[in-house]
C-alpha cells in the first residue's frame, strides 16, 4: 500500500532553515509527481511545491518562490523540502502528496513552527 512518511520538522526562528523529508513507498516513486501541501491553524490545506518525476521541474506557491526548495532523490524513494529564511507565517503542518492510480495519498504531516 502506498505510504508517505514526513519528517523533519520543528521550532526554528524567524530567518531560519530547515530541511523537511517524505520518505515514499508502495508504488512507482521514480514515475510519480510529489508535492508539498500545508496546513496552519484556522485555515484551508495549501499548496505549496510540486516536483516532476525525474525532478527536472518544481513549481511553488508564490509565498515560499525563492525561499523553498523542493527535490528529490529517486534511488531512495525519499522528497525534500529545504526551506530558508522562514517567516512567523510558514507555521503549519507540512503534508507529503501523491496521487496513484487517481487517488490522492497523504502522509501524516510534520509540525513546523516558526516563532522568536
Amino acid at each position: 500500500q502506498v505510504q508517505l512518511v514526513e519528517s523533519g520538522g520543528g521550532l526554528v526562528q524567524p530567518g531560519g532553515s530547515l530541511r523537511l523529508s517524505c520518505a515514499a513507498s508502495g508504488f512507482t516513486f521514480s514515475y510519480t509527481h510529489m508535492m508539498w501541501y500545508r496546513q496552519a491553524p484556522g485555515k484551508e490545506r495549501e499548496f505549496v511545491a510540486i516536483i516532476t518525476p525525474a525532478g527536472s521541474t518544481t513549481n511553488y506557491a508564490d509565498s515560499v518562490k525563492g525561499r523553498f526548495t523542493m527535490s528529490r532523490d529517486n534511488a531512495k524513494n525519499t522528497v525534500y523540502l529545504q526551506m530558508n529564511s522562514l517567516k512567523l507565517e510558514d507555521t503549519a503542518v507540512y503534508y507529503c502528496n501523491t496521487k496513484v492510480r487517481a487517488t490522492d495519498y497523504w502522509g501524516q504531516g510534520t509540525q513546523v513552527t516558526v516563532s522568536s
